[in-house]
This record gives C-alpha cells, sequence and structure tokens, in this order.
C-alpha cells in the first residue's frame, strides 16, 4: 500500500488481460509514491478510467481488443489534462516506439523488462521526461539525421538534441559522441537559445513536433 508520507502518484492500468493487469498492481503499489487507482481492459474503458479517476499516469498496452491504442492516446491525453502516458508493450519495432511519442506518450516500456524498468519510466513522465527501453532508444538513435536542420542547428547540435529527446543524460550523450560533458553542456546551451526553449520536456516536444526522430527519407529525385 502507498504511504502519506508524502505525494502520491496515482496510476491508472490500461491491458487487456487481467493477470497481467495484477502483476503490475503489485509492482507499482509496492512502491510508497505510486498508488494504482483504476485499470481498464480496452480503449474505451481507459478513456472511462481517466476520466473517471483522473490519474496522474496511464500506463498504456499497445494490444488491446477493439479500437487500436495508438491513434487513441491523444484522445487519451485530452480527457484528463496533465495526463502521462507510459506505453507498455511487447512490440519491439522502433516504428511503434516512434508512433508512440509522436501521439504525446511519454514512455515506451517492453513488458519483458517491466519489472525493472515500469517504475523508473512511471516518475520520468511525471516529471515530463522521454523513457525508451535503451534498445530502442539506441536503434532511433542511430537513425540518419534528416538533412535540413531547423532553426539554424548544427549537425551536431541535432544529434545532441536528438539524445536528449531520447532520454539520455549530457553524460551518456558525451560517451555515445565521443564528447567531454563541458562540450555537452554548451552544445545544450547553444540549443536552448536557439530554439528558444528550456525544459527537457519542451526540447522533447520540438524534437518530436520536428520529426527528429524519424529515419531520414531519400531526397526528391534520388
Amino acid at each position: 500500500m502507498s504511504s502519506s508520507a508524502g505525494p502520491v502518484t496515482r496510476v491508472a492500468l490500461a491491458d487487456d488481460h487481467a493477470i497481467v493487469r495484477s502483476g503490475l498492481r503489485l509492482v507499482l503499489d509496492a512502491e510508497p509514491d505510486l498508488e494504482v487507482v483504476a485499470e481498464a481492459g480496452d480503449v474505451p474503458a481507459a478513456l472511462r478510467a481517466v476520466r473517471a479517476h483522473k490519474p496522474d499516469v496511464l500506463v498504456l498496452d499497445l494490444n488491446m481488443p477493439g479500437e487500436p491504442s495508438l491513434p487513441a492516446i491523444p484522445q487519451l491525453l485530452e480527457a484528463a489534462p496533465g495526463l502521462r502516458i507510459v506505453v507498455l508493450t511487447m512490440q519491439q519495432d522502433p516504428a511503434f516506439a516512434r508512433e508512440a511519442l509522436r501521439n504525446g506518450a511519454l514512455g515506451y516500456v517492453l513488458k519483458e523488462a517491466a519489472d525493472a524498468e515500469l517504475v523508473q519510466a512511471v516518475r520520468m513522465a511525471l516529471e515530463g521526461q522521454t523513457y525508451l527501453h535503451p534498445s530502442l532508444g539506441a536503434r532511433i538513435a542511430a537513425a540518419p539525421v534528416e538533412t535540413g536542420p531547423p532553426d539554424d542547428l548544427t549537425p551536431r547540435e541535432m544529434e545532441v538534441l536528438r539524445l536528449i529527446a531520447l532520454g539520455h543524460t549530457n553524460t551518456a550523450i558525451g560517451e555515445q559522441l565521443f564528447l567531454s560533458v563541458r562540450t555537452v553542456e554548451s552544445h545544450r546551451a547553444h540549443i536552448q537559445q536557439k530554439l528558444r526553449r528550456s525544459s527537457r520536456a519542451e526540447l522533447v516536444r520540438y524534437a518530436l513536433d520536428h520529426g527528429l526522430l524519424e529515419p531520414s527519407k531519400p531526397s526528391p529525385g534520388r
């Protein structure tokens, strides 16, 4: 059970398997700052639960029967202002992760890693931060960066922005791009100045809105 010692994050679960929901409830309710307040087995039930209980975070399965979950994400977000969505799925194709993020989800966790990652993803989503299963994040980050950087971002700044949007820390970005942390911080400061956005959530939204997490497409005539 959740403790009353501090703020409690209210979580709703949407998965069509009752045994899976029971397992997720055990994982989340074991944390003193998390409490499961509603469950649903399909998208319409998830909408009703979100409207009725106003949870802080919705954990959403992609493979429920009936109405598909991915295109319903914007509608679910509209149903409860301030709601954060974490996708929990068996789908390991990065295309699903990109689509979930584009539609407004802040987390993408694979069911095989739910015990280790779901609590972290829920807490990060509550703070407006993006969480991606590490292997998916690496595969998306490895996709070529689109040409024609917007807002005068340099190619290196676009690389840094992509990794920020994928939830990497400055230290992790430096390791991936073989840069010092100070250099990464400098790039980040320039990005924030050029885009006039300061928080991680704003940078994530910018990257999603401009398709910076998408694989590059062949240029016309090629």
